[in-house]
């Protein structure tokens, strides 16, 4: 009986512990991996001496890779792709026994690099960089996606960054910007010059029609009182002079002495 459990304890124990953030996979001697029995969550587990348990790390993990790309027309892009990926823990078995452990350098690694050629080939250099950046991301997440779950792996996001474009191609980029802002700046100056002109258009029509009116308005009788008005101040003033009743030429006083 000693012997027989000197045994067994010398060929494997009876347990094994996984911890948070693994879950394993059953390897017996006798049948292999069942794929389609769940993964063994984090704890203890007791297992037979000659059975394997192979963990995995079911985390989210990620993997940073600068790739060299080519363009729709031919140019080259460096660019870093970051992938955040983990097991499909639903189907840990078929991983286990289709991909193994290496299932990264197998499957995740080819996999992104073949779908961001693939998708990157179909733009253009600035289109990359600026305009279409998200769809991009996008497309890549949706092919890099459907692809890695085939091969039970679940893709959750992607980050595509310092992006290097050919140097003739910065320099034509930035002559384009630039040349875009000053047309802007034109344009604006324009408009601003065009509200001025309709500014001083809009004042010199109130000033013509504030004439027109001023001169419609006036006639003699008009005149005659305002010249009525005029002398009846000028009488009631301090200065000596000498008012003469209806001798002017419209009948109104004339004002002699003035001192």
């Amino acid at each position: 009986m000693g012997i027989a459990v000197i045994f067994l304890l010398s060929v494997g124990k009876f347990w094994v512990s996984i911890d948070s953030g693994y879950a394993g996979v059953l390897y017996r001697l006798t049948t292999g991996v069942d794929v389609d029995e769940p993964a063994y969550g984090q704890g203890l587990h007791i297992i037979l001496p000659w059975n394997e348990m192979h963990l995995y790390e079911v985390r989210q993990a990620e993997k940073t890779e600068t790739m060299n790309v080519l363009s729709v027309n031919l140019l080259e892009i460096s660019l870093d792709i970051t992938t955040f990926y983990q097991p499909d823990i639903a189907k840990l078995g078929y991983l286990d026994v289709e991909r193994s452990m290496a299932y990264e350098t197998k499957v995740v690694i080819p996999v992104m690099r073949s779908v961001v050629r693939e998708v990157i080939a179909k733009y253009l250099p600035e289109e990359i960089n600026s305009t279409k950046r998200e769809l991009i991301k996008q497309e890549i997440m949706d092919e890099a996606r459907s692809t890695l779950s085939n091969n039970y792996v679940q893709l959750n996001d992607i980050l595509i960054r310092n992006i290097n474009l050919p140097d003739k191609l910065k320099a034509s980029i930035e002559k384009k910007l630039q040349q875009e802002q000053e047309a802007l700046e034109y344009e604006f100056k324009i408009d601003k010059e065009r509200l001025e002109a309709d500014r001083k258009r809009i004042e010199a029509q109130g000033i013509q029609d504030f004439q027109k009116i001023i001169t419609e308005s006036i006639n003699d009788k008009l005149l005659k009182w305002n010249g009525i008005e005029a002398t009846l101040k000028l009488a009631e003033s301090n200065n000596a002079k000498v008012v003469v009743v209806g001798s002017g030429k419209d009948g109104l006083p004339l004002i002699l002495g003035n001192n």
